[in-house]
């Protein structure tokens, strides 16, 4: 039995996974309905699956210590409490993460096995490379993006599906948060 490998990524209208411009956090769209809901979609028991950049990114950003107190929302410090599994061939250890594993080899192949082998479902939040090569392989299941109502056109940085292959994308769930910010749940299937 395989399990489900959802891709959830952040997204500006236009794209873009990130920004470099004084937006702030989650483009500046962060309302208790976001922040509620991302604790509610991190609460069950899930395997994280990071590539390198990714996963050293959200360690700089949510190490202890890192910030004020309650600086990081409740979601990612859940998120960091959920067992991980980095897929990387340079990244060293040892991780200042409670239980992250490196996993050397083509992600593809460890992804693969991670589907066949895991009792929790997997989830991946960013890691955009990673997740197209994933995607091109058929192993994504649900592609989840949380859809904030920006054009980040001068600033946004990261296009989230630069170079991917072509999807058909069937919707499987939808809502809306704070009145703006929507968050789409589709099944993505290749096109041939």
């Amino acid at each position: 039995m395989t399990t489900t490998y959802t891709f959830d990524v952040f997204s500006s209208l236009d794209g873009y996974g990130s920004h470099n411009g004084d937006w702030g956090g989650y483009w500046g769209k962060q309302g208790p309905e976001l922040l509620d809901r991302r604790l509610a979609v991190y609460e069950p028991e899930q395997r994280m699956v990071f590539g390198p950049s990714t996963f050293a990114g959200f360690m700089r950003a949510m190490a202890p210590g890192t910030g004020e107190p309650g600086a990081v929302d409740a979601w990612a410090t859940r998120m960091r409490s959920l067992p991980a599994t980095v897929v990387s061939a340079t990244l060293e250890g040892p991780l200042d993460w409670p239980d992250a594993t490196i996993v050397r080899g083509d992600a593809v192949d460890v992804v693969a096995r991670l589907k066949q082998e895991s009792e929790l479902p997997l989830r991946s939040h960013g890691s955009l490379s990673l997740n197209r090569a994933l995607m091109a392989a058929g192993l994504v299941d649900r592609v989840q993006v949380t859809l904030f109502p920006v054009i980040t056109g001068q600033t946004g940085v990261d296009p989230i599906f630069q170079g991917a292959a072509d999807f058909d994308l069937e919707l499987i769930e939808s809502r809306t948060l704070d009145g703006s910010t929507h968050e789409l749940i589709y099944r993505p299937a290749l096109r041939s």
